[in-house]
C-alpha cells in the first residue's frame, strides 16, 4: 500500500556541490537543493519540517558529509531521503563510484567521497527509518565536461539496500545532463517538476514507481539520458509528494498511515517498466539508433518508440522499451512466470489498473476480436477487415506522436511511419495494393508493374498520364531518377536506406546529382522520353520492385530540391501538400489542388485537412487519443501499458482498440563463436528449455507482446508455415521440454549444464524482464546465466562487434528484428548471411557461417517468381531451426487506439498498422 511518510519521523539529506577547485562548476546543482528543499517542505505535496530537511552545500570533506549523514539518518523513524548532486569520478581500477567534492579531481580521488561509504551509513543498524529513498545526479565517466555530467547503472547495482528505493540519472557510459542555461540538471529539473506540478493521470501519491515511470518517458522524449531505479521491498512504493495534479488532491487529503511491517529483505524488487517511451530524435548514426516502431517498408526500440542513422547495408534491427530492470538470481524459488506477472502487475496496480487483465492472461471478450456488426466497431475489427468502409470527403485527420520524423524528407526518412505517411505527398512507381490481403504490389505512378526482361536484369516502366506536381507541372521519368539519385549524395542526404545504392551501383561508382553534375547521372537509370523509365541492374534481384515500393524511390523535381533542407518542405506528388511545418511541434498538410482523383488509384484523400501534433511523451500521446483530441498515434508504438491495460478492461473503451501484428520478431541469438555455443546441442538444450509462455508473458502477454514464435521467420513473408513447429513450441503451449533440454545436454558434453552470459540492452524495460525469464529456466537444467546489461546506444559497437561479444563472453543476445520490405532477402541476409558479417553493426549476432545458406539467400534473391523465391525462404528457415541459432520468442504485437471518427479503417500487414492513405474522418 502506497502511504506518505511521515514528515515528523521522517528526514531529507540533500548533498550539492556546485563549485569547484579543478572541474567545471555545475551552477545548477546549487538551484537543485532549493528546488527540492521547496518540493519536499511544502505542506500541500509532503510537509517536511525545514529543520527536517537538510541541505548540505558544498561540503568541505567526505567527514563533514558523512557525519552530517549519520545526525540526520538517527533522527529518522519513518522515511530517509539522501540526496546528492554533482560531478562524479570513477575508480579506474575497482569501478567503484566517487561522489566528487569541491577540492576533489580524477588524479586525486581520495579527495571525493565513496559511494560505499554513503551505503553504509544508510545500511548502519543504528538507523531506524523503515524506508530509505537514495537518489543520485552524478558523474561515473572518470572525467567532466562543461554542461556534461556522466553516470551509470553500476550506482545502482552497487546500492542494494534494504527497505530502499534508488534512483541514479543515468545509464551506464551515457552522460547525465546540465543543459547550459535551464534552471536545474535535466534529471532534477524533471524530478522537481514532477513533485511540484504533479502527473497528469497519476496516482494520488507520487511513488518512487511512478516518478521513475514519468521521468523516463520525459526525459526520453527529450532524447535525454535516461535514468535507473532499483527498489526492494515494498521501496518502489515509497511516495515523496501528493499528486497535485491528481484531481483529489488538497493540502490534507492524502493518508499518513504507517503500512504493516515489511516482509524481511530477502530479494530485490526490479522496478516495472516505464510507459513506452518516446523515441530520441537526436541523429545517431547507428545501425540500430531506431528503438521500437515497426519494421515495415522503409523502417526499432522495442515503445519504445528512433533516432535517425546512415544505414551501412540492407536490413535493420528494430527495437523496443524502455530501462532497465534486474534479474532475480537463479535458482529463486518463485516461478518465473509467478515473478514476471508480479512484475507487470506491479505496473499496473501503480496505475490503478486490474492485473486481471488481457494484457497478462491474452483475453479481451473472447479475445478474437473480429468483424463488426452493422459498420460499428469493436475489439481488433481493423484487423483482417475494413471498418466504416465507404467514408465521406471532408473534415481534419488528427495524428499524434510522441516524438518527430527522422526526417519528411523520403530519401532520407528510416521511419516505419514515415513510410506510411509520406504516402500523402509522395507517390512512387509502384506501391502496396490497399485491396490486398496480403503484400501484393499495384502500380501507382507506373501504368503498370514493370516488364522485365534480360533475365531478370532490365525493368521498364510507362508513367500514367496526369500525375503532376503540386505547382501543376507533370511528373516525369527525369523526376523519379534525379529523387533515386538522390540517395547517393551520402554527405548530404544522411539517414535513407541503402538497398537501390547496393543493387544498381554495387561498385559505388556514381558520386550522386550534387558532385556529378553530367548529363547521363546514374548510368544504370535511363529515360526515354518524359513518359518511360528503364532500371538496369548488373545481376538480378528479385526484390527490386519491393524497393522501388520504399518511398527512397520517390521522385524529387530538381527545381525545387533544397538538399539537406528538403525534408522542412517536401514538394508534393500526392494528394496532400504542406500548409506548416514547426519541427518538433507540429505539421499541417493541405489539399494539393493539381492532385487527379482519376490518375490515383491507391490513395483515398478523403480528409480536407491532415494534422500532426508532437506531443514530447507517451502519456501526452495517451492522453490526447483517449480523450478524443486526436485520432490515432503515429507508428506502432501502441498505447503505454498503464493505459493500455485501462482501456482493454473497459468494455465501452476497447470496441476502439485493435492488436495488429508489429513484424518484429523477438528472440535470442547465440554467437557461435563463444563457447559452448559453437556446440549446436548445446544451443538445442536452450531451445528446449526456455519457457515460452513465461518469455511471452515478459515481453507483454499475448496482446501487448506477440504470438508464440516456433520459428523465427514470422507471418507475412512467403515461406513462413505457421504449422513448422520443429521445438514443440505450439505443441506444448510455451511450455518447456526438460526432458529433451536434458537429453540434449548429455550430448553436447555438458550433462550437468554451463555457465553463460546473457547480454541485454539496459534501456530496454522488457527485454530485461525477458532475460530474467530465460536466466530463471535455463536455472533448471544447471546452465547458470547471468545478466550483463549495456548501454543500448552502443548496441553496434558491443553485441554487433563479433571480437567484442567474444571479448565479454555473451553466450546469448536478446533482440529484436524485422524486415524493411516483406520478403525472405530483407528478413534473412542480415541475420545468417555470412558475407554481411561486420566488425561493428553486425547483425549476423550467431555468426552463422554457411555456405549451403549463402547459397540458397542467392539462389532465392535471383528468383524473380515470389512464391518459388517464398520456397527457398521456407527451407533456410528449417535449416536456421534445425541448427538453432537462433531461440524465437515471440511475433510481436501491440494494443493500438482508433479513433471513433475514422472511417476506411484497416491494419495493413506490410506498415503493420493502419494504412494511413486509405483513412477518412466522420463528425467534426
Amino acid at each position: 500500500m502506497t502511504t506518505l511518510p511521515d514528515p515528523a519521523a521522517s528526514q531529507a539529506l540533500l548533498i550539492g556541490v556546485h563549485d569547484y577547485e579543478s572541474m567545471p562548476a555545475l551552477p545548477a546543482v546549487e538551484r537543485n537543493l532549493a528546488g527540492l528543499t521547496g518540493a519536499f517542505t511544502d505542506p500541500e505535496l509532503w510537509g517536511l519540517p525545514p529543520a527536517h530537511c537538510v541541505a548540505l552545500s558544498q561540503p568541505p570533506s567526505a567527514q563533514d558529509v558523512l557525519d552530517t549523514l549519520s545526525r540526520v539518518a538517527q533522527r529518522a523513524t519513518d522515511t530517509l531521503v539522501v540526496y546528492y548532486a554533482g560531478h562524479g569520478l570513477i575508480d579506474p581500477y575497482s569501478d567503484e563510484l566517487y561522489l566528487a567534492l569541491p577540492g576533489s579531481d580524477q588524479e586525486r580521488l581520495y579527495s571525493a567521497l565513496p559511494f560505499e561509504w554513503v551505503r553504509r551509513a544508510v545500511l548502519d543498524p543504528r538507523v531506524g527509518a523503515r524506508h530509505k529513498v537514495v537518489i543520485l545526479d552524478c558523474c561515473y565517466s572518470g572525467r567532466a565536461l562543461v554542461g556534461g555530467m556522466s553516470g551509470t547503472t553500476q550506482v545502482a547495482d552497487h546500492a542494494l539496500i534494504d527497505g530502499t528505493s534508488l534512483m541514479a540519472a543515468s545509464a551506464r557510459t551515457r552522460k547525465a545532463l546540465s543543459p547550459p542555461g535551464e534552471e536545474f540538471t535535466a534529471f532534477s529539473g524533471e524530478l522537481i517538476t514532477a513533485l511540484t506540478q504533479g502527473i497528469a493521470d497519476g496516482p494520488p501519491l507520487l511513488d518512487m514507481q511512478t516518478l521513475y515511470r514519468h521521468l523516463y518517458t520525459a526525459l526520453a522524449a527529450k532524447a535525454r539520458p535516461l535514468p535507473q531505479q532499483r527498489n526492494r521491498n515494498t521501496g518502489g512504493l515509497i511516495a515523496l509528494a501528493r499528486n497535485r495534479a491528481h484531481p483529489a488532491h488538497s493540502a490534507h487529503s492524502a493518508p499518513r498511515t504507517r503500512p504493516p511491517a515489511e516482509p524481511s529483505p530477502s530479494l530485490a524488487e526490479p522496478s516495472p517498466p516505464p510507459a513506452e517511451p518516446a523515441p530520441a530524435s537526436t541523429p545517431a548514426p547507428t545501425p540500430d539508433a531506431r528503438g521500437e516502431d515497426r519494421p515495415q517498408p522503409q523502417s526499432q526500440p522495442e515503445q519504445q518508440p528512433p533516432a535517425p542513422r546512415q544505414h551501412p547495408t540492407p536490413g535493420a534491427a528494430r527495437a523496443a522499451d524502455g530501462q532497465a530492470t534486474p534479474p532475480r538470481p537463479p535458482g529463486s524459488s518463485a516461478s518465473v512466470r509467478t515473478r514476471t506477472l508480479a512484475v507487470v502487475s506491479a505496473a499496473l496496480l501503480v496505475a490503478g489498473v486490474s492485473t486481471t487483465l488481457a494484457l497478462l492472461n491474452g483475453a479481451q471478450q473472447g479475445s478474437g476480436g473480429g468483424k463488426s456488426k452493422g459498420g460499428e466497431a469493436t475489439y481488433n475489427a481493423a484487423v483482417g477487415h475494413v471498418l466504416k468502409r465507404g467514408g465521406g470527403k471532408g473534415g481534419t485527420l488528427k495524428f499524434v506522436g510522441a516524438a518527430d520524423a527522422d526526417s519528411w524528407d523520403p530519401q532520407r526518412s528510416y521511419y516505419s511511419f514515415v513510410a506510411n505517411f509520406a504516402r500523402y505527398y509522395a507517390r512512387q512507381l509502384v506501391t502496396y495494393d490497399p485491396e490486398s490481403k496480403d503484400t501484393a504490389l499495384t502500380p501507382d505512378l507506373a501504368t503498370s508493374k514493370a516488364k522485365i526482361t534480360d533475365h531478370g536484369r532490365t525493368y521498364t516502366y510507362t508513367l500514367r498520364k496526369g500525375v503532376t506536381w503540386e505547382d501543376g507541372s507533370p511528373v516525369t521519368s527525369e523526376d523519379i531518377k534525379y529523387g533515386i539519385e538522390r540517395l547517393w549524395a551520402t554527405d548530404v542526404i544522411t539517414g535513407g536506406p541503402s538497398y537501390l545504392r547496393d543493387v544498381l551501383d554495387p561498385g559505388g561508382t556514381y558520386r550522386g546529382p550534387y558532385k556529378d553534375t553530367s548529363a547521363k547521372g546514374l548510368t544504370a537509370i535511363e529515360t526515354r522520353g518524359p513518359g518511360t523509365i528503364v532500371f538496369r541492374l548488373p545481376r538480378p534481384n528479385g526484390d527490386f520492385e519491393q524497393m522501388l515500393a520504399m518511398i527512397a524511390a520517390s521522385p524529387v523535381k530538381k527545381s525545387r530540391d533544397t538538399k539537406a533542407k528538403y525534408g522542412l518542405r517536401p514538394f508534393s506528388s500526392g494528394p496532400y501538400k504542406f500548409r506548416s511545418y514547426q519541427p518538433g511541434t507540429s505539421l499541417e498538410l493541405v489539399r494539393n489542388p493539381h492532385w487527379k482523383p482519376w490518375s490515383d488509384p491507391v490513395r483515398n484523400a478523403l480528409p480536407e485537412t491532415v494534422r500532426v501534433r508532437i506531443a514530447g511523451d507517451q502519456n501526452s500521446v495517451d492522453r490526447g487519443l483517449t480523450s478524443g483530441d486526436d485520432d490515432l498515434a503515429l507508428g506502432n508504438a501502441g498505447l503505454g501499458p498503464a493505459t493500455g491495460a485501462r482501456v482493454l478492461s473497459d468494455r465501452d473503451l476497447s470496441k476502439n482498440l485493435d492488436a495488429p501484428r508489429s513484424g518484429i520478431v523477438r528472440y535470442a541469438a547465440f554467437p557461435r563463436t563463444v563457447q559452448p555455443m559453437g556446440n549446436v546441442h548445446c544451443r538445442k538444450a536452450i531451445a528446449y528449455a526456455a519457457d515460452r509462455r513465461g518469455l511471452q508473458t515478459a515481453l507483454g502477454g499475448p496482446v501487448a507482446g506477440g504470438d508464440l514464435a516456433p520459428s523465427l521467420l514470422p507471418p507475412g513473408i512467403k515461406g513462413a508455415d505457421p504449422a513448422f513447429d520443429p521445438y514443440g513450441v505450439l505443441k506444448h503451449r510455451g511450455e518447456p521440454d526438460l526432458t529433451k533440454a536434458r537429453e540434449e545436454l548429455k550430448k553436447c558434453g555438458r550433462p550437468n549444464g554451463f555457465p553463460t552470459t546473457i547480454a541485454v540492452r539496459n534501456d530496454r524495460p522488457s527485454e530485461n524482464d525477458a532475460a530474467e525469464a530465460l536466466t530463471s529456466a535455463l536455472a533448471r537444467i544447471g546452465i547458470k546465466a547471468e545478466v550483463e546489461r549495456f548501454d543500448g546506444a552502443r548496441m553496434p559497437t558491443v553485441v554487433g562487434a563479433p571480437n567484442e561479444v567474444r571479448k565479454r563472453g555473451y553466450g546469448i543476445v536478446i533482440m529484436s528484428w524485422g524486415a524493411d520490405f516483406p520478403t525472405g532477402q530483407a528478413f534473412w541476409r542480415p541475420l545468417v548471411d555470412s558475407r554481411m558479417r561486420l566488425p561493428s553493426g553486425n547483425f549476423n549476432q550467431s555468426e552463422v557461417d554457411s555456405p549451403a545458406l549463402d547459397k540458397l539467400l542467392d539462389k532465392a534473391a535471383a528468383e524473380t517468381d515470389p512464391n518459388t523465391a517464398g520456397e527457398i525462404y521456407q527451407e533456410i528457415n528449417h535449416k536456421v531451426s534445425g541448427e538453432a541459432y537462433y531461440l524465437p520468442f515471440v511475433y510481436g504485437k501491440y494494443v493500438s487506439w482508433r479513433s471513433p471518427r475514422l472511417t476506411d479503417v484497416h491494419v495493413a500487414d506490410v506498415y503493420g498498422g493502419y494504412d494511413y492513405a486509405r483513412l477518412g474522418v466522420r463528425g467534426a
